[in-house]
This record gives structure tokens, sequence and C-alpha cells, in this order.
């Protein structure tokens, strides 16, 4: 299991009966998680002071609940920020358990341009959301194309890189639904040293097209292939949906990017350390694939 541990503005402190206690910066939420089945004696006192709850509907859904909590706020990762504010369906914005895929191909890309000082490395950054992987990618000296269907989290994002300082770093900011765009690229002749991407499990294009992850990743993935440059660097994929477990990443990318360009891979669940219990919160998985030739 890989594990965000280098946070200092954020951490899980207790989970309980579906719900997780965090700390944002100096903001205490509760917000559910259906992966904690378990119940503790919930003796950290932010259980009973918090900022803001998220309860979820018996029907799908639900609502946030606020106790003295901004409209946003601002948190910090070594020597990025994140604008933080609670939106629909529990999110703040954030997914801090990314940082240890962050470090990950952060020292891929610092490596490989302090082996080539000259070399442009490019990303791709796909379902890019507010741009968590864009700012930590462009810190490290790529050149970042974002892209998410979504304006509002492209507008977002580009708030975070304002924020953390990084306006004026080659980013390309899209807003595009990421299949047609991929197929767009390989028309076009264009090509990455490297592909994030963050697929939801279920989302609907711009004409109504349907995503199922079950369904839809592999063919994306196979496609995202095509526009690998002949020495790529790396490639990454998240999943949040537990019905794809690290295995089927694994397989996946081997069939679809070790095929073609060897190197190796590694999948595994993605995990936040819990304060007061000091067990890890599993919070999805990832798999990774680099390039032998830049391990």
């Amino acid at each position: 299991m890989w594990i965000a541990d280098n946070w200092k503005d954020y951490e899980v402190l207790d989970t309980s009966d579906g719900e997780k206690l965090e700390r944002w910066g100096d903001y205490i939420l509760v917000r559910p998680d259906p992966q904690v089945i378990w119940e503790s004696q919930k003796e950290n006192p932010g259980w009973h002071k918090m900022n803001g709850h998220y309860h979820r509907s018996n029907k799908g859904g639900g609502e946030w609940e606020f106790f003295n909590l901004p409209k946003e706020w601002e948190i910090h990762y070594q020597n990025l920020t994140f604008r933080l504010k609670p939106f629909s369906f529990k999110h703040t914005g954030l997914f801090p358990e990314q940082a240890a895929n962050w470090d990950w191909f952060s020292a891929i890309i610092r490596d490989a341009l302090k082996k080539e000082p000259g070399r442009q490395i490019k990303v791709l950054n796909l379902f890019a959301y507010t741009g968590g992987a864009t700012l930590a990618a462009a810190n490290a000296g790529a050149h970042v194309t974002h892209v998410d269907a979504s304006k509002g989290m492209v507008t977002w994002a580009k708030e975070n890189a304002a924020v953390s300082g990084l306006s004026d770093k080659p980013i390309r900011w899209l807003v595009d639904d990421c299949v047609k765009f991929v197929e767009r690229e390989i028309r076009r002749g264009n090509q990455y040293d490297a592909i994030i991407m963050d697929p939801p499990s279920y989302g609907r294009g711009p004409k109504g097209e349907i995503w199922k992850i079950e369904d839809s990743i592999y063919p994306f993935v196979s496609l995202t292939s095509k526009i690998l440059t002949d020495r790529p660097l790396f490639f990454l994929i998240n999943s949040y949906t537990t019905g794809l477990q690290p295995a089927v990443l694994s397989y996946m990318i081997h069939l679809a990017i070790v095929s073609k360009f060897g190197g190796s891979v590694e999948a595994g669940e993605i995990g936040l350390p819990v304060t007061d219990t000091g067990l890890i919160l599993p919070c999805g998985a990832s798999g990774r694939w680099q390039n032998k030739g830049d391990e």
C-alpha cells in the first residue's frame, strides 16, 4: 500500500460507523466513507466540535451542515497550495491520498530532467479535476496539459495554480471530453511523455455518451497508449471503484502499455494514516507504469 503520510495541513483523526473525522488546516470535517464498517469510541474531541458535517441521505446524496466554517479556505502540501470549499456530494475539491502519487511521479520528472536538462517533458492529465496532479507535475518541471469536462473544475484548478505561484508555468487548461480529446490528439499526431488519469466511475459525455468505468476504461487506456512518445516516462491510473482491484489495473496496464514499451508495473491500494489508531484508511487503488530506462 502507498501511504500519503507527508501532509502537515491534513490528517484523518479518527474513523467510526461509516464516517471519517478529518482536519483540513484549521477546520474539522466529518464526512461519510463507505469503507468504514467499524466503530470506535469516538474519544477524539473533534467528533463534538466539528466545523462541517456531511449527512448522507438514505435516498441518495445528502447535505452539508456547517458550524463556523468559511465558504473557502486554503491548505498546503509542501510548496503547493489548494483552495478548498465544500460542495456537492461530500467533496472539498481535493483527494489528499493522491499526494502519494504526486511524490512518485514528481521524483521521476525531476530525475529525467537531471539526466537531460534540456528535455521538455510533456504530461497529459485526464479527468484532471481541481489540478492536484497538474500542479505537482508542473512544479516538478513538466509541461502539463490539463483536461476536464467541467468548466468549473478547470477554473478551480487555475485558482489553485495561482495561489501556488504556478500561473506562469507551461500549463494548458482545456475544458473538453477526455475521450474526444485523445481521439483528436491521435489525429493531430501529438504525443506525451507521461499520462495521468483519474477516471470517474460513471459519467456522461457532452452528447449523452455514457461512461461506465468497467466497460470504458480498458478501451480508453489502449487509446491513450497511442499518444505516448517512443520513450515515455510513466503512466498512472487511479480508481475509486471497488470492483477495479489493483490486480485488474496491473493487468490492463500490462496489456496496453507494457506490450508496447516494456517497463515495469506496480499496482496497489493507496491510503491515509489515521492519527488516533495508527492504522491505515484505504482510499482506492492506483496502477503505476514506469519505463525501465528511467527507473
